[in-house]
């Protein structure tokens, strides 16, 4: 059994940590979106699971070029937080 899976994750049932949002580049969406659509997305995002919801690790841009396309789901890598 592989070390971490790629599932489907509802972007609704994903929390962005206000550090990412802040750092949306539109040209990098731009781009993302047209390799998503000729290519579909090659590396999932990466996230934690919280309490009741996914927390966003990695793949910001990745994340809004599939909302931006439509998609109700992500591909994502479930990894586990760091300990503190």
């Amino acid at each position: 059994m592989p070390l971490m899976q790629s599932v489907a994750v509802k972007l609704s049932d994903i929390y962005v940590p206000a550090r990412f949002r802040a750092a949306l580049d539109p040209a990098k969406l731009t781009t993302l979106q047209a390799s998503i659509l000729a290519d579909g997305m090659k590396v999932p995002i990466h996230v934690r699971r919280d309490k009741e919801r996914y927390v966003l690790v990695s793949g910001f841009h990745r994340l809004e070029a599939v909302k931006a396309l439509g998609s109700d789901t992500v591909q994502a890598l479930i990894v586990q937080a760091p300990l503190r």
